[in-house]
């Protein structure tokens, strides 16, 4: 479904996942997802108005790194992405308030180059905002924002080249590595040979400090994941024992992700009546919420090559904490002069 939003001069939004459109989703998706094993849910339902207040709480967490780590690196090589890429077009996925974002928008800004930014986010009224703010910050640059859906309306961003593709926050974490590997292949066909691809990423480090990210003291990311269960009461008419789950953040080292996941304190069966169905948790059952990938140098930058994509530039902290790497669309022999 297309609609277009009126708002100010210089705005235009696309709306092609409508609240409509985000339910029928989410009861597909949650009917064959509680059948797995484990049971899980996708992370991007957490993000309804209170789960966004509550990850932007956790953003600013002194034990959550990657936020301001990201922030910090950002500040330090903007300026040359924005020479680099030469970007007349800015898109950034899964935008969010776009609060980060502000650093590239003022160096692509500064270099003269920067004509439209299309932020894409699953949230209307999020996006709405963002796009005003933009719109008012920035005179001369048009705002055409999607209401969409990352993995599935790459094909309905901007066409205008050279364009950068931003994905930041390491988002791309909370994709499996299959999920990971097509998301990438779409990327890479949706570039054109002039465009780049800049990545956000949270590197592999001590299993004590990643686990403090995301078991924080003031107990917000756990509410963040339990939202999660209000969201399936509200949607499908269920209704979770909140105090029949306990919240669990644990670093995998097989698959180098935090998984975080609520486990059943007792065997337990909650129905869906929207579904017509119920779901039965075992004794110690784990309801997977997210995962949380961390990467190696080597290798996201192997990912990237399978995907077809090369990596051009490196940024990290002092640490080694975070990573941005910007990557175009790799050149074939055929295309070779």
């Amino acid at each position: 479904m297309l609609e277009m939003t009126p708002r100010a001069p210089r705005v235009r939004i696309d709306v092609l996942f409508a609240a409509d459109d985000r339910r029928v989703a989410l009861l597909d998706e949650v009917f064959w997802s509680l059948r797995e094993t484990p049971k899980q849910i996708a992370p991007r339902w957490l993000y309804d108005e209170r789960g966004s207040e509550l990850f932007d709480e956790i953003t600013r967490l002194p034990e959550y790194y990657p936020t301001r780590t990201e922030w910090m690196i950002l500040e330090g090589c903007a300026a040359e992405v924005a020479e680099l890429t030469g970007a007349t077009t800015l898109v950034e996925l899964g935008s969010g308030t776009s609060e980060k974002t502000t650093l590239l928008l003022d160096a692509l800004h500064a270099v003269g180059t920067l004509a439209v930014f299309a932020p894409v986010d699953v949230s209307e009224e999020i996006l709405s905002q963002s796009a005003n703010a933009i719109a008012a910050r920035y005179e001369g640059i048009g705002v055409e924002a999607v209401v969409g859906d990352f993995e599935k309306h790459l094909h309905s961003i901007p066409k205008g080249s050279p364009r950068l593709l931003a994905f930041l926050g390491s988002t791309i974490g909370n994709l499996g590595p299959e999920h990971r590997a097509r998301f990438l292949r779409a990327v890479s066909e949706t570039l054109a040979a002039d465009d780049h691809f800049l990545l956000g990423i949270d590197l592999v480090k001590s299993p004590e400090r990643l686990e403090a990210a995301y078991n924080d003291s003031a107990g917000i990311t756990e509410a963040f994941v339990r939202n999660a269960l209000t969201v399936l009461d509200r949607e499908l008419g269920s209704r979770f024992d909140q105090e029949g789950f306990s919240f669990e953040a644990r670093w995998d080292a097989e698959n180098e992700w935090v998984e975080l996941g609520l486990r059943s304190l007792r065997a337990q069966t909650v129905a869906l009546p929207v579904l017509d169905t119920d779901v039965s948790f075992g004794d110690g059952e784990l309801l997977r919420i997210e995962v949380s990938s961390k990467f190696r140098r080597e290798g996201i930058e192997k990912e990237l090559a399978a995907a077809g994509l090369t990596v051009e530039r490196w940024w990290t902290d002092p640490d080694g904490d975070f990573g941005l790497l910007l990557a175009t669309p790799a050149v074939s022999a055929s295309e070779t002069p």
